[in-house]
Parts: structure tokens; C-alpha cells; sequence
């Protein structure tokens, strides 16, 4: 009888094989086994961790529909909310540009500005760090996001692998009361093996390229974002807005009251889109100076 051991063991590899398939059923002596049916075979545990497999796979498809539609450049800096708010900056309506990024706050580029533009009283300094501090904050979510694929793709072949044990703890206690009088019960024990180890890799390797796709354009787009953050706020008259507070405590400060000095500077205004004054927000009649809140000279542009 030991001569014929040699042989018998690759024939039982061969049968364990043809049963792991994922593509066809597990032809064996007694007739074929489905896919579903060796899953139930494996019991409540081998259950369990297909649906952890089942799960993890939902998970890493539903990350990538929401990177690919969220990480991109037109949708972090759109076209349309960057001009509106360009206009608005260029014309001095610091609060209407706040407003404007209030109402566009899940947007990066409005987030990002909206909580810059309440600083712009305390100077250049102060404004560049909150446009970094608040650039960092907003990326973070995507590459929280995307990170999660990492972990995926690190767990996927775990679950797969916990499978791939307790399927080998199946098939050799098969083999240990059974010897190899049954060929097809060790055959579907193996064939659980290598289906949830295929599957955990199945999972694996995309959630990989994704996560390293993913990374490098959630770097590309926030640095768009960023370049077109600072080309909207180089060209803000620091000086002349020291001590205004944007936002909804909004004030002219100190500096800015009527009759002051620096009330008197003049601030390039829209005929078209202006309606309130710059720096006090008091209706305003296009053309006409100076200002009747605050006595701010304003320098009408057609």
C-alpha cells in the first residue's frame, strides 16, 4: 500500500483544484458542487468571512466612485466660483467674497478662502497661514478617503488567508477521519482554501493601484486649488484693510471708521456688480462718492 501513496496525492491536488475554481462548478465523483453551496460547506465561520470579503469589496468600489468623482481639479477650483469670487476681491467686497464662499463651502477652493478672508484684518502673515492651516484640513479628508484603500488592500488578503486556514483545518481533519477513502470531501475543503485566497488578492490588488492612482491626484489638485488660492489673494491692500473683520461679526474696525484717515483711501469698486460698500456694506448708488456710512472715497470702475 505504501507504493501506491505517491500517486494518489497529486490526484487528490488535481481534484482539489478543479473544485477551487472559481469559473465552474467542483467536479468530483458524487456530481458537481456549486460556488455558494462549498461556502455553505465550510459552516458558520467560512460563511462569515465570505461575507467579510463581500463587504470589503462594496466598501473599496464605493471609496473609488467618490475619489474619482470628487478629486478633481474643476471640482476643487471650479472656473465659475473662482471668477465670482475674483471679481468680488478685485472690486474690495471682501464680505461678499465670505458669502460667497459660504455658500459654496463644500467646495475646497470656498472653504479654504472663506476662513482665510476672515483673517485678512490681521495682515498678509496671518492670512498666508490660514490659507495653509485650511488647505491642509480640507486635503486631509481626501487622503483619509483614499488611505482606506491602503487598509483594504492590507486586509483583504488577511480575511483570505483566516480562510485559507480554517479551510485547511477542514481538510485535514477530513483526511484524518476519513483517510482518502473520500476524495471529494477533502477536494471541497481544499477548494475553500484557495477560493477565499484568490478572493482576498481579488480585492487586494486593485485597492492598491487605486490607492497610489488616487494619491498622486489628490496631489495634483490640491496644488491646482492652491495656485489659484494665491493668485486671488496676492493682490488684497493688506494695509489698507488692517483691522476689518470679515465674516459674521462683520466690522470695519478701528482703522477703517468714518473719518479716519485710512477711511479716506480709495477702493476700486464694480459699477456693474457693486451694491454695498466695501468696507462698511451700506447701499450704495453706483457712481456716486463718497460714501455715506463710512465716508470711504470709492474708485468707480465700468
Amino acid at each position: 500500500m505504501m507504493t501506491h501513496r505517491p500517486l494518489i496525492l497529486p490526484a487528490l491536488l488535481t481534484s482539489a483544484l478543479l473544485a477551487a475554481s472559481p469559473a465552474r462548478a467542483a467536479e468530483t465523483e458524487g456530481g458537481t458542487t456549486s460556488i455558494i453551496e462549498m461556502i455553505l460547506h465550510g459552516g458558520p465561520l467560512i460563511i462569515m468571512i465570505w461575507l467579510a470579503i463581500v463587504a470589503t469589496s462594496v466598501v473599496m468600489v464605493t471609496f473609488i466612485i467618490q475619489l474619482f468623482l470628487q478629486v478633481r481639479p474643476q471640482n476643487l477650483a471650479p472656473k465659475a466660483l473662482v471668477g465670482a469670487l475674483d471679481e468680488s476681491l478685485r472690486a474690495g467686497n471682501f464680505q461678499e467674497a465670505w458669502e460667497t464662499c459660504q455658500a459654496n463651502a463644500k467646495t475646497y477652493i470656498a472653504a479654504v478662502l472663506g476662513g482665510a478672508l476672515e483673517r485678512i484684518g490681521r495682515g498678509k502673515d496671518a492670512t498666508d497661514t490660514a490659507i495653509i492651516e485650511l488647505g491642509i484640513r480640507e486635503s486631509q479628508v481626501f487622503k483619509t478617503r483614499n488611505s482606506y484603500l491602503s487598509v483594504i488592500g492590507v486586509i483583504a488578503p488577511m480575511i483570505g488567508l483566516l480562510g485559507t486556514v480554517i479551510g485547511m483545518m477542514g481538510a485535514f481533519a477530513v483526511l484524518g477521519q476519513t483517510g482518502v477513502s473520500d476524495p471529494r470531501k477533502l477536494a471541497l475543503s481544499i477548494g475553500e482554501v484557495l477560493l477565499a485566497t484568490a478572493s482576498g488578492l481579488f480585492i487586494a490588488i486593485p485597492a492598491f493601484i487605486f490607492y497610489y492612482f488616487f494619491r498622486n491626484r489628490i496631489s495634483d489638485a490640491t496644488v491646482f486649488a492652491d495656485s489659484e488660492l494665491n493668485h486671488l489673494v496676492e493682490d488684497i491692500p493688506f494695509d489698507e484693510v488692517k483691522g476689518l473683520r470679515i465674516g459674521e461679526n462683520f466690522s470695519a474696525g478701528d482703522g477703517l471708521n468714518a473719518g479716519s484717515a485710512q477711511s479716506k483711501v480709495s477702493h476700486k469698486v464694480s459699477m456693474q456688480l457693486t451694491t454695498n460698500c466695501p468696507v462698511c456694506q451700506t447701499p450704495i448708488v453706483p457712481g456716486h462718492n463718497p460714501c455715506p456710512g463710512c465716508g470711504t472715497t470709492l474708485d468707480w470702475q465700468s
